[in-house]
């Protein structure tokens, strides 16, 4: 890697988990001091606002980060277009909230619905501001920018849960994330809207982001789907154990796969030519991103009865199920992170488009059968374990010709960090059965995990071992 894009790759490593890190400790707050059907309440909100927020965050910023050739007119037509779009989304969600609180039995929900779905307008400054940051691969601004939106929004989101707001302090939060961190990173981008707004430029930069747009709109549409059917189907307070549950594993994959994602599209994109620059990158990409992720997730799901006890109090230990199958279904997230970006960075969004097509038909096949054939949630939930398995394949399909990098090769470079990854989850959870205080025990269980990592690692020569201790020895 050169020395740009192992920086920027550090930035926004730092940034995701700096951002991640201070969202966690706040989440861990606000659960003991709200409840579970608060947070089953916020979920429902979030779904819908997230759907229509793909249209602002996705498609046009791929797209002006994929495209070799982006002015400044690119960047203020995208604005504008983006802002009309964001305008009628944003009247459509405000006219549903009726609706949609009579669908789940939540007449209360209706104003603080509106009220967060104003997290639309900021989105579309900073959707900006990203792409050109992702660009420059300066993802030092976006991390000053995020973490002043988490810390100030947090802040407020506390104080209000102890005065009694109660869900108004989850809605604070949620809002204040975006529209602080918009105004940090105004001062910090350069990139101030102009009265323009070029139509041939938009249409070309749409003819590539709208196949983005559209997987990600699937792939938005089937990860809510589960808690969409979860809160009709059950009640608020198990969707939020369920998504409490999801919470703790997705804090490391979002970290890591939004790194990975920022970082090598722009640097694969812009050596989209030389197909074996692009093959080396993202073999680097998988093992260190694979060698990082699985121990991640084996370790969490092994200290999940003790973690959740410790942190969020007995009251919250019906999620511990959900954490652990989430572990497992998200442990893969990065590898398909890579394969994915690959096949952008190619320019070939039709074929993205495909794979998101027959792996969230799959997914909806596999959702349903659960849904009919179980009375338990559980099973929903375990639906994210057999579309990993079969997204493994289908993700990796492609890139054999686009950049000679089959699955079984990927394979060879992500299964021995996957063995080790295995032994370490036994260590670990073995180490749970010890009688002694609950940080103690967590204490022991972490050392326990990180010396039989680093261990085998070394017996083993690793290739992820060896790539992370040169990264660390240049920070050093």
């Amino acid at each position: 890697m050169n020395s740009k894009l192992l920086n920027g790759l550090l930035w926004k490593f730092l940034e995701r988990f700096g951002v991640q890190g201070v969202q966690f400790v706040l989440q861990i707050i606000l659960a003991r001091l709200l409840s579970p059907e608060h947070y089953g309440v916020l979920s429902i909100m979030v779904i819908f606002t997230t759907l229509a927020n793909v249209f602002i965050q996705n498609g046009f910023n791929t797209a002006l980060m994929q495209d070799k050739d982006v002015t400044e007119e690119d960047y203020s037509s995208v604005f504008w277009v983006t802002l009309i779009v964001a305008t009628v989304l944003y009247g459509v969600l405000f006219m549903a909230a009726p609706l949609i609180g009579e669908f789940y039995e939540m007449p209360s929900i209706v104003t603080p619905f509106r009220v967060i779905a104003l997290m639309l307008f900021p989105g579309v400054i900073n959707s900006i501001q990203l792409a050109k940051t992702s660009r420059e691969l300066n993802f030092k601004k976006v991390f000053y920018g995020n973490i002043g939106g988490i810390f100030i929004s947090g802040i407020v989101g506390i104080a209000m849960a102890y005065a009694g707001a109660g869900l108004w302090a989850l809605v604070a939060q949620t809002v204040l994330n975006v529209v602080i961190a918009s105004i940090v990173m105004w001062f910090m981008v350069d990139f101030q809207p102009k009265l323009h707004c070029d139509f041939k430029r938009v249409a070309k930069l749409f003819s590539f982001g709208w196949k983005i747009l559209v997987s990600s709109l699937i792939d938005t549409l089937y990860q809510d789907l589960s808690s969409l059917i979860i809160g009709k189907k059950y009640s608020s307070g198990t969707l939020g154990y369920y998504n409490r549950g999801k919470q703790f594993p997705q804090f490391f994959i979002t970290a890591i796969s939004s790194t990975v994602q920022s970082v090598m599209l722009p640097a694969m994109a812009e050596k989209q030519d030389e197909k074996q620059n692009v093959k080396q990158l993202m073999r680097s990409s998988i093992i260190m991103s694979s060698y990082l992720v699985f121990p991640m997730m084996a370790g969490l799901a092994g200290v999940a009865p003790t973690l959740i006890s410790l942190l969020l109090t007995d009251v919250w230990l019906p999620c511990v199920p959900y954490l652990q199958i989430f572990c497992v279904s998200m442990a893969f997230n990065p590898v398909h992170a890579c394969n994915l970006q690959a096949i952008n960075a190619m320019g070939r969004s039709d074929i993205f488009l495909k794979l998101e097509i027959i792996k969230k038909g799959i997914g909806i096949l596999a959702l349903v059968v659960a849904v009919a054939c179980f009375e338990t949630p559980v099973a929903i939930a375990m639906t994210g374990v057999f579309t990993m398995f079969t997204s493994c394949f289908i993700n990796a399909y492609p890139n054999k010709k686009l950049i000679d990098y089959s699955y079984f090769e990927q394979m060879r470079d992500y299964v021995p960090s996957l063995i080790i990854s295995v032994l370490m989850f036994a260590a670990v959870y073995m180490t749970g059965y010890v009688q002694c205080g609950m940080i103690g025990k967590l204490l022991l269980q972490v050392i326990v995990g990180v010396i039989v990592y680093t261990a085998l690692s070394i017996v083993f020569g690793l290739q992820g071992f060896r790539m992370l201790r040169k990264v660390l020895q240049r920070i050093v």
